[in-house]
């Protein structure tokens, strides 16, 4: 097995933590230019019903903090769902260099329909970074059935039969 393969599937256990601490199942982690896992991040909407608390997004901004763009450059960030827009673009001001995925953005919004607590738009991570003038790696949907599996029970509307 890859170690991209082994820090994937870490944060699909990330994101199952989420779930269990009432969030959304999504999870993130920077790894290193050596692969050690530098920073771990859940999806943070509770307890502060924060709903920009995406787990791609507090992480960006937790590597802001702790690293400068030079060396984020050489770091990845691996998610366990490809980045919404406003992910893909706190990765990009952040300034890190390369970005690994398991589920995509289209088969998450398959997944949630029209799911008020997830109303995912269908805008490719690779659209956003396109915009831009940093050069950032994309290597994705990867695992992406494994990704899927840890959402299966996450979207069940209470509303429906």
């Amino acid at each position: 097995m890859s170690s991209t393969e082994t820090l994937l599937r870490r944060t699909f256990e990330i994101a199952r933590n989420a779930r269990t601490h009432g969030n959304m199942p999504f999870g993130a982690l920077l790894a290193g230019p050596d692969g050690e896992i530098l920073l771990e991040m859940e999806n943070g909407y509770y307890p502060d019903l924060d709903a920009t608390g995406h787990a791609e997004r507090l992480l960006a901004t937790e590597a802001s903090r702790r690293f400068r763009e030079p060396f984020l450059a050489q770091c990845t960030m691996v998610s366990s769902a490809e980045p919404c827009a406003m992910c893909a673009g706190a990765l990009y001001w952040t300034g890190i260099g390369r970005l690994v995925y398991g589920l995509s953005e289209k088969r998450l919004k398959a997944m949630t329909g029209d799911h008020p607590d997830n109303p995912t738009m269908d805008m490719p991570c690779r659209a956003v970074f396109a915009a831009g003038q940093k050069a950032i790696a994309v290597e994705g949907p990867l695992l992406e059935d494994e990704a899927a599996a840890v959402h299966v029970e996450a979207w069940a509307r209470e509303d429906q039969p």
